[in-house]
């Protein structure tokens, strides 16, 4: 395949990232925030310096969709006369059928979009540069990499609920999610960390959304998350874990509608709504406040028990690799969650973890405990530049 260069996009609500590769060197990487109210553009290149960017007042975009367009023209006069090859989408939900990531197609696109149903907080705004994008440059083909994707080397058993069939047949069911950041990670461990490579590892992504993985020689196994990413750990402002009692007691006795349920699930709870203060983990691991600190306890009793529960779906532990945000950043959280993970065989190195080691476990450790950055943009050039040349 010829040289040139893949462009990388990750859509939120009101946020778009990107990214420019040529291989797997950066070449660029900025974010598109406060989309529909006051977006702001802000980017550097591959060395981290900051870069002159478009003023964007002057015709704000309204949507994601909106931002990629305006973004498109500078990101070809960034290119210097190296071809576009490609742009690569992160899309949140592949379905049951998408083990791996897909050329775009309309027939596909349609195909999607009939999942967002399934991640409605997300989907559609993965979905809606791709179509953007389509119409106004369609001579560029268009790569769908899936955070679902990964899992689905999950056993049948673990993905199942105990609900009636049909429902299972419908696709309801466990997927998983931040798949794309735990393939990242069963990347790199042949080089950094050997032994845990074929071995039983937990990664946790631990950040504003937070998850772990049971990773059984680099394949995942089981994962925290479901059926949405509001499954499993408490995360910024997401639950985690509920029993489904709560929501019908919150109908039935508070009126509740589904509106106000999902707002008070995605944007109302996790370390926002227990410690009453923000859902940023450095706020809280400043803060003096009561709340705060039992936030970060709560969250840190959940990892473990997290930890402690896909253990059990491995058959035993060999390592834990901590990534994301406040995994690869907050050392307190780091060291408190090996502490509660002692009785596994973890024993923490506290010099290395407090220097930002990359090990941080003794070499007499039972299980291996390593920080691991994690690059799923990288990921995503990766996958697109595969597709392409599969597709001749």
């Amino acid at each position: 395949m010829s040289t040139g260069v893949v462009a990388v996009v990750n859509a939120g609500s009101s946020s778009l990232k990107f990214s420019l590769y040529e291989g797997d060197a950066l070449l660029l990487a900025g974010q598109v925030d406060g989309i529909g109210v006051r977006p702001g553009l802000k980017a550097r290149d591959g060395a981290g310096a900051a870069l002159a960017v478009p003023d964007l007042a002057a015709a704000p975009p309204a949507t994601p969709a909106e931002a990629l367009l305006a973004l498109l023209p500078w990101l070809r006069e960034r290119l210097e006369g190296r071809p576009l090859l490609a742009l690569g989408h992160r899309v949140v939900h592949g379905g049951p059928k998408h083990d791996r990531p897909c050329r775009v197609t309309p027939e596909l696109l349609d195909e999607l979009a009939t999942l967002s149903p399934l991640a409605p907080l997300h989907q559609p705004h993965n979905l809606s540069p791709i179509r953007a994008a389509m119409e106004r440059a369609p001579g560029v083909p268009q790569v769908a990499c899936f955070d679902t994707a990964f899992h689905r080397t999950i056993p049948e058993v673990a993905q199942v609920f105990a609900l009636p069939h049909e429902m299972t047949a419908r696709g309801i069911r466990r997927y998983g999610f931040h798949g794309l950041s735990y393939e990242y990670i069963a990347s790199v461990l042949p080089r950094l960390a050997p032994k845990l490579a074929q071995g039983r590892v937990v990664v946790a992504h631990l950040g504003n959304g937070a998850s772990l993985c049971a990773l059984q020689s680099g394949r995942s196994v089981a994962t925290t998350m479901g059926f949405s990413a509001l499954d499993g750990l408490p995360m910024g402002t997401r639950c985690g874990e509920l029993d489904p009692a709560v929501v019908l007691h919150l109908m039935r006795e508070d009126g509740l509608d589904i509106a106000g349920v999902e707002a008070l699930l995605y944007r109302r709870s996790g370390m926002l709504g227990l410690s009453g203060l923000s859902s940023d983990f450095r706020d809280l691991l400043d803060s003096d406040e009561p709340r705060a600190r039992f936030a970060i306890e709560v969250f840190i009793y959940r990892v473990a028990r997290g930890i402690g529960s896909l253990a059990a779906a491995l058959g035993g532990l060999d390592g834990i690799v901590f990534t994301a945000g406040v995994g690869e950043n907050a050392a307190p959280i780091r060291a408190a969650v090996c502490e509660a993970s002692r009785w596994l065989g973890v024993d923490l190195d506290i010099a290395a973890n407090a220097a930002k080691a990359e090990r941080i476990s003794h070499d007499g450790s039972r299980v291996a405990v390593h920080v691991i950055p994690t690059d799923e943009n990288l990921m995503i050039a990766r996958h697109t530049r595969r597709v392409l040349a599969e597709a001749g």
